[in-house]
């Protein structure tokens, strides 16, 4: 996946986690809105981490 692409869904990303979170401590599920901020980091950091999958056949 292309860099700036990644950039853009990374900050999508990291946008709704912080709603997400935002609102659901509003709502009182402070336990909720941790996982929700956990994963969302969490996403991020794996798409920026780990390859994607492909054909190697390809790459040869």
């Amino acid at each position: 996946m292309p860099t700036h692409i990644k950039i853009i869904v990374s900050v999508l990303t990291l946008i709704v986690g912080a709603c997400f979170y935002y609102f659901e401590t509003q709502y009182g599920q402070a336990r909720v809105a941790s996982v929700g901020a956990f994963l969302s980091v969490f996403m991020v950091l794996a798409m920026w981490i780990f390859p994607e999958a492909g054909d190697r056949a390809k790459k040869k």
